[in-house]
């Protein structure tokens, strides 16, 4: 098992507002206390830093650091578009459950 995935989509979706900023094609996830279920997903494009796990597709970069590695650890990062929306989503095997938003988890 990967330490953390990103799918095809949501590297396309990253490639795309990375190349309107004209910047590196990095997203960095991050995990913050709050949220309606106890912790919140933090997504920025970024650079890679000391200590960071990275996984790579299709030439896009997801970083995380290793405190958060340790709260999603197994997951993937998706791009989905539906009747709601666009976003990118996580889902968390160690999730003990989440919210109607889809951004915020408790463990």
């Amino acid at each position: 098992m990967t330490d953390i995935e990103l799918t095809v989509s949501a590297a396309k979706r990253v490639a795309a507002i990375a190349a309107k900023q004209e910047r590196p094609a990095v997203l960095r996830l991050a995990v913050e206390g709050g949220g309606c279920a106890g912790f919140s997903y933090k997504f920025a494009l970024g650079e890679p830093e000391a200590g960071d796990t990275a996984t790579e597709t299709d030439g896009v970069r997801l970083v995380v650091d290793q405190m958060t590695l340790d709260l999603v650890r197994g997951s993937a990062v998706d791009f989905v578009e539906d009747m709601g929306g666009s976003a990118f989503k996580v889902t968390n095997p160690n999730a003990a459950s989440g919210c109607g938003c889809g951004s915020s988890f408790s463990i």
